[in-house]
């Protein structure tokens, strides 16, 4: 009898031994990451996209601040669609978890998916790229949640860095039809972000053609599933 008592007393430390691995792995597996599949599509009638960035981050991260100056780096991103600098200065940051960039630029009516991971407390997502053929213009996507379950779609709007004048000269501007890259008229700039107010036709820039109306991309995220 008591041999038989000893079992079931192992029987059951075994049981309740394999409840709590069990809990422990699953636990451990709710702090995993969490794959995401970014799709932005251009939905511009001729303004060229360049290369998005996708950076996934705490939420005490925001890549810029409406009625204030714009980073120097988010502004180069907005100026030429150099990425570079901003991607330095985010490999620096604490809060910021990863950062992907797209495989190129984006063409009217084209898309590009990009793939990024979260974990832990780094679970918002911000995404910006260059309206080309502008002074200063961006797309962006700021400080967005990601979902846990089903697809969010965004319609990103275009902002203005406020870095530089918006004297739609070709001697500015790095896009069709100028490409004048690394050249910047900062005299009488805003200073802040605002929502860009689109092309004029005040300069070289033919506003018929380069001008736009509402948001200039179409952004889903899709949680992988599991």
């Amino acid at each position: 009898m008591r041999r038989i008592k000893k079992y079931c007393g192992m029987a059951l430390m075994l049981v309740v031994t394999g409840i709590i691995i069990s809990g422990y792995s699953y636990a451990n597996n709710k702090k995993g990451g969490k794959k995401y599949t970014i799709t932005i599509t251009n939905v511009t009638s001729n303004q060229v996209i360049t290369t998005p960035l996708a950076i996934i981050h705490e939420k005490s991260f925001e890549l810029f601040k409406f009625g204030e100056k714009s980073s120097s780096e988010l502004a180069t991103l907005a100026e030429d669609g150099d990425l570079s600098p901003l991607e330095e200065a985010l490999d620096a940051r604490s809060d910021v978890l990863e950062h992907v960039r797209g495989s190129g630029s984006l063409a009217p009516g084209a898309t590009v998916t990009i793939e990024v991971e979260s974990k832990g407390k780094f679970k918002n997502i911000s995404i910006a790229g260059m309206l080309a053929s502008t002074n200063d213009a961006f797309f962006a996507v700021n400080n967005f949640v990601l979902p846990n379950y089903g697809k969010s779609n965004i319609m990103a709007l275009a902002y203005d860095a406020g870095s530089e004048k918006n004297n739609e000269s070709c001697d500015f501007v790095p896009g069709p039809p100028c490409g004048s890259h690394f050249a910047r008229d900062t005299d009488d700039a805003e200073g802040f972000v605002y929502v860009h107010s689109g092309i004029h036709g005040i300069g070289d820039m033919d506003a018929a053609m380069f001008d736009w109306r509402g948001p200039v991309a179409y952004v889903t995220i899709l949680p992988e599933s599991r």
